[in-house]
């Protein structure tokens, strides 16, 4: 898939909204990628998973992680993809963590999986969890990388669709300034 067939396939889904979003890290923005608009059909899961997969196919890859909750649906359908065990780290007292007797094993080759990026931080976050078993991160994929090229995970990360969309501190928020209604979108508590 291109570039331009994963944007279509998420704006003719409605995964990609425009407004004032409080995002996860904080921070406010003027668009906002519902992911869950595009993962709850299982024919465009699989395929993104598919092209997703492809970049690397030639890594060896022996154990697909995501994060809790979207990286779920990305490590499982990736994992099928690339014939491997597929796994998730959630969060247990506001750490990211494995449970439910996930393992992985000292030298397992790891493709670190994500819906969003916008900060990385979940992503660095299960970094830390594999390196910390002893696992070797090969990669990090990516459904959607918002960053605008600033998250940097020392591995090398591949993204189905770039998004260079403006994120503001509150304090410098002109959607703030403009006392345009905030939505806050997304599962975790702020």
């Amino acid at each position: 898939m291109t570039e331009s067939e994963v944007k279509s396939l998420l704006v003719e889904t409605g995964a990609i909204l425009e407004g004032h979003f409080l995002l996860t890290s904080g921070l406010h923005s003027p668009m906002y990628v519902e992911k869950f608009q595009v993962l709850q059909h299982p024919r465009h899961t699989a395929a993104l998973c598919a092209a997703l997969a492809e970049r690397f196919v030639n890594d060896a890859v022996q154990v697909v992680i995501g994060p809790v909750t979207g990286g779920i649906l990305l490590a499982h359908e990736v994992g099928k993809s690339l014939n491997t065990r597929a796994i998730f780290a959630e969060r247990e007292n506001g750490v990211m963590t494995l449970r439910r007797g996930f393992t992985i094993e000292p030298g397992e080759r790891v493709l670190v999986v994500e819906d969003i990026v916008t900060t990385g931080g979940s992503v660095q976050e299960v970094i830390d969890v594999v390196k910390c078993a002893g696992g070797i991160v090969v990669g990090v994929g990516i459904l959607v990388d918002r960053s605008g090229g600033k998250a940097d995970f020392g591995v090398r990360s591949e993204a189905l669709l770039h998004l260079d969309i403006q994120t503001y501190s509150p304090e410098t928020c002109p959607l703030c300034a403009s006392n345009t209604p905030i939505t806050k979108r997304g599962s975790r508590k702020i």
